[in-house]
């Protein structure tokens, strides 16, 4: 019998304090920004509450009624680029009402969007969807795909309890993180020709899953009927 994919536990509670008025909310967000800021000038090893206070102008007391220390901070921006990340998704991927997703597309979209935030998204090249830590206790990427088969299920028809899609979601995700890292590591921009086998090999893996979903089975990423 097929055991299912092991899950994470309960991300942990990164914010001391959720902000209720708006102003809380914008000197959170301002403290995000600069917490970015700064790690993408110091590398997390040198990144401090007190340079983050000091980078958003506010008081070190400030820094600490969200947060307990650097690492929950990090974890918070990780969480609010993941959010980011879906919502990127998520309006490049809305269509015309009548249309279907076309789920080849859709993976293209997925690395596009993470290609643009590694780019350009201070801080994001260091920490993304979570802070530095030994390979065994790394949960990211679990989130990541069941956020993307939440995010395509409606408009794919999948089943949600099919731990076996699950589980393919998760290879996906992990394939293609490992290569992207490496089309970074060969080339600062990322290495085109590596980002274009990244994508050929997703179709190919998911296509066992994913043809007849949405968009049907023999369409290409553009819509049209590929041809025999």
């Amino acid at each position: 019998m097929q055991q299912p994919t092991p899950r994470p536990g309960p991300p942990s509670a990164a914010l001391r304090r959720a902000p209720v008025q708006q102003r809380s909310a914008r000197r959170l967000a301002r403290i995000l920004d600069a917490c970015a800021e700064v790690l993408e000038e110091t590398g997390y090893d040198e990144l401090s509450t007190r340079a983050v206070a000091g980078r958003a102008g506010v008081p070190i007391g400030s820094v600490y009624r969200f947060f307990p220390n650097k690492r929950a901070m990090a974890e918070a921006l990780a969480r609010r680029n993941l959010d980011a990340y879906t919502d990127r998704i998520t309006a490049r991927l809305t269509a015309p009402a009548g249309r279907p997703l076309q789920w080849r597309h859709a993976m293209d979209v997925v690395v596009d969007e993470y290609l643009a935030m590694k780019r350009t998204v201070p801080g994001f090249a260091l920490v993304e969807f979570t802070v530095p830590a030994p390979p065994a206790s790394r949960q990211a990427n679990y989130e990541v795909a069941d956020r993307l088969r939440a995010l395509f299920a409606g408009p794919l028809g999948l089943d949600t309890a099919d731990e076996r899609l699950r589980t393919a979601f998760l290879v996906g995700v992990e394939t293609a993180d490992a290569l992207l890292q490496l089309a970074f590591r060969t080339d600062p921009a990322g290495d085109p020709a590596i980002v274009t086998e990244t994508k050929e090999l997703l179709w190919a893996y998911l296509a066992r899953y994913l043809d007849g979903a949405g968009a049907g089975e023999g369409e290409t990423a553009e819509g049209e009927t590929a041809e025999a």
